[in-house]
C-alpha cells in the first residue's frame, strides 16, 4: 500500500519532511481540493482519509470528484459546524440540548478537544464566559485557521449527565460501532477538559443500545454515509441520551492506539489505523473485532507555559495509577494556555492489566490530583 498525503503547508517549501506530500491549505478548499485532483492525476488514487477536523470537507469533494466512497460533502460540512448538527437533528426524534437556561454552555461551533467549551450558572458568568472565549477567538492559532465560523458561539441548556464518546464506522449507509468510551471523571464545568476514555464500556446493556441508537440516528440525519465517525453524547439521570457532537473523521491523537483490532478468529492484532485504512480502500468492517480486553487513556491539561520531560511525567503518571504505563508523550515548549485554550495536552496510554486490576474508583480519584 503506497499512501500520499496531503499536507497543511505552504507551497513555496519543496518536500520539507521528505514525505512528497500534496501541499495544500486548509482554509482554501477550491485549491486544496484542485492540488489533489492535479495529483491524483500521476498518482491515482484508491481511497481517501482523513485524520481531523479541518479537512473533512476537502476529503469529501475529493471522493466525490475521483467517485470514491466518502461522506457527502455537505455532510461533512454540517458536521464541522455544531450549530448546523443541532439544526439537522431538530427535525428527527433526536433529543438534542435546549436553548440557554442556566446552567447553560457557551462552546464555539468550530473548535473540536473541549477548547473554549464553559459552564455559566447565572447572567454575570455567561458574560465572563463570552469575553473568554472571545479572547480565545482573537488566539493567533484560532485566527490562522481563516475559518468565519470561529465567528459563531453556541449557547445551550447544561445537560447533566455522565458523557460518553462512540468511535464507529460509516459502511454504504450503515453505522459499524466499534467502542463505546467511558468518561469516567465527573465533567461538570466550569471547564470540561478531557481526561480519561476507558473501554469496554461499564454502562448497563440496555443504555450502550440507547446510545448507539441515537449516534446513528444522528448520524443518519446529517447525511453521513461512508468513512469514520467520532460522536459524543450525554446520558441524563433519566435516561435520555443527548447527542453533543457527530463528526465525520476518527478519534484524535494518541487515543487511537487504545483501539486494536483482529479478523475474527485470526491473530495477531492490528492498530486502528489498519482498519481506518482497509475501509477506505473497501474492506467491510464487520469482518474485524476490536480487541476483548480494556484499553484507555488519560489527557493531562496544560495549564501554563513550560517545559516537561518524558521521565518525570511518566513517573507522575504512573505513581498515580500504581503502574507502568505503556507510552507517555513528550511534552516541549508549551503553549500559555488557560483553562478555556487547551492548545496541547500530554497523553498516556494505560495498560489493560491496569484496567482489569484497579477498582475504577481509584482510576477517577487519581486523574483528579
Amino acid at each position: 500500500m503506497e499512501l500520499v498525503f496531503a499536507t497543511d503547508r505552504c507551497h513555496l517549501i519543496e518536500d520539507p519532511w521528505q514525505d512528497g506530500a500534496v501541499a495544500i491549505r486548509f482554509y482554501d478548499e477550491d485549491a486544496s481540493v484542485a492540488a489533489i485532483l492535479e495529483a491524483a492525476a500521476d498518482r491515482p488514487l484508491d481511497g481517501v482519509l482523513v485524520v481531523g477536523d479541518r479537512p473533512t470537507v476537502i476529503a469529501a469533494r475529493v471522493a466525490e470528484a475521483l467517485g470514491l466512497p466518502w461522506h457527502p460533502p455537505a455532510a461533512a460540512a454540517i458536521a464541522r459546524h455544531k450549530q448546523r448538527t443541532r439544526e439537522i437533528p431538530s427535525q428527527s426524534p433526536i433529543p438534542n440540548p435546549q436553548s440557554p437556561l442556566f446552567p447553560c454552555v457557551v462552546k464555539p461551533v468550530a473548535l473540536s478537544g473541549s477548547r473554549g467549551v464553559m459552564r455559566a450558572d447565572d447572567p454575570g458568568e455567561l458574560a465572563a464566559a463570552l469575553d473568554r472565549l472571545r479572547a480565545l477567538m482573537r488566539s493567533p492559532d484560532v485566527r490562522a485557521e481563516r475559518n468565519d465560523a470561529h465567528d459563531t458561539a453556541l449557547v445551550e441548556q447544561f445537560i447533566p449527565g455522565r458523557e460518553y464518546a462512540v468511535e464507529a464506522l460509516m459502511h454504504q449507509g450503515a453505522m459499524r460501532v466499534l467502542a463505546i468510551f467511558d468518561k469516567p471523571d465527573p465533567l461538570d464545568g466550569p471547564f470540561f477538559e478531557e481526561t480519561i476514555y476507558v473501554t469496554p464500556s461499564r454502562a448497563r446493556d440496555e443504555e450502550q443500545r440507547a446510545i448507539v441508537d441515537a449516534i446513528e440516528r444522528a448520524a443518519s440525519a446529517i447525511g453521513l454515509r461512508h468513512g469514520p465517525v467520532h460522536a459524543e453524547c450525554r446520558v441524563a439521570p433519566d435516561g435520555v441520551v443527548y447527542v453533543l457532537e457527530v463528526a465525520a473523521r476518527p478519534i484524535g491523537g494518541l487515543c487511537a492506539r487504545t483501539l486494536r483490532f483482529a479478523e475474527k478468529g485470526v491473530v495477531p492484532l492490528f492498530p486502528f489505523e489498519e482498519l481506518l485504512l482497509r475501509h477506505a480502500l473497501g474492506d467491510d468492517p464487520s469482518a474485524c473485532d476490536r480487541e476483548h480486553d480494556a484499553s484507555g487513556v488519560m489527557m493531562i491539561p496544560i495549564p501554563r507555559r513550560g517545559i516537561g520531560g518524558r521521565r518525570a511525567a511518566a513517573k507522575t503518571a504512573s505513581k498515580a495509577f500504581g503502574a507502568k504505563l505503556a507510552s507517555v508523550r513528550q511534552i516541549v515548549a508549551l503553549e500559555d494556555v488557560s483553562r478555556t485554550n487547551q492548545l496541547q495536552s500530554t497523553a498516556w496510554l494505560i495498560p489493560a492489566d491496569t484496567l482489569r486490576n484497579r477498582p475504577r474508583r481509584r482510576r477517577t480519584r487519581a486523574a483528579g490530583k
